[in-house]
């Protein structure tokens, strides 16, 4: 039987699964690879993974060029898969942000993202000042009033929405393209408070204070109101979150 041939038979064995299938064994094997149970060195075969997780060498194969794709593993011939050292990570990519904060070393993971989100979002929400279109600018200010809405109303689920929107704008009209690119990121952490249950049932006033002086700030194009908010913002994330 031909590799070609072989292959599809296996696609055919998967039920129509694949991608399903693929996305448990890639979630399975980069929370172990970030949580470190699969550390800088330990060797993968495609057998192993289709014995292990029961599919086909395919999705086996596929999952594997992602890890690749995303510098947590590399292959080599006559050596096999192998695990990569966390210094080659590429620690952005929003899927292995999922899976750090999913696993045990979650604490450090949020360390250090709420650091890069102090850096970054204040200066971002001056540049959203400067260089936001109009109706960017009217956009941020209809979220900070959904934000109000729905975190006095306790509605968890509807005001994550509402956060990631809010928080993705001010990355992406801010004219900064390299801080646009870490939107997808801070989806990423702001989903895994929540779904953690490290989210208050209702949000603290003085955060919804402070998303409604960065709209406003942003709105009329005040930079420095709108970096000093930001910098309120966040400082209630780091409290909240023990990070001193």
């Amino acid at each position: 039987m031909s590799m070609a041939t072989s292959e599809s038979a296996d696609d055919a064995n998967d039920g129509g699964l694949s991608p399903a299938m693929h996305e448990r064994v890639l979630d399975a094997l980069g929370v172990a690879i970030a949580s470190g149970r699969l550390g800088p060195g330990s060797r993968l075969t495609l057998e192993g993974l289709q014995q292990e997780y029961g599919v086909s060498r395919t999705v086996a194969r596929d999952t594997m060029k992602v890890l690749e794709s995303m510098n947590l593993v590399y292959s080599r011939r006559r050596v096999g898969i192998v695990v990569q050292s966390p210094e080659r990570w590429n620690v952005y990519d929003p899927k292995l942000v999922r899976w750090r904060l999913a696993s045990e070393r979650r604490a450090q993971q949020y360390a250090s993202l709420t650091e890069l989100r102090i850096a970054v979002e204040p200066i971002a929400a001056a540049g959203a000042a400067r260089r936001a279109s109009a109706a960017e600018r009217s956009q941020l200010v209809e979220l900070a009033a959904d934000l109000r809405r729905l975190g006095e109303a306790g509605e968890l689920e509807a005001f994550l929405a509402a956060d990631i929107a809010y928080h993705r704008l001010v990355l992406t009209s801010c004219g900064n393209e390299m801080f646009s690119s870490l939107e997808g990121m801070v989806a990423e952490v702001l989903t895994s408070r929540t779904k953690q249950g490290l989210m208050p049932f209702k949000p603290r006033p003085e955060a919804l204070d402070a998303h409604e002086a960065v709209a406003a700030a942003v709105a009329g194009g005040d930079a420095t109101a709108a970096e000093t908010a930001m910098h309120h913002i966040l400082d209630e994330v780091r409290n909240a979150m023990g990070l001193h």
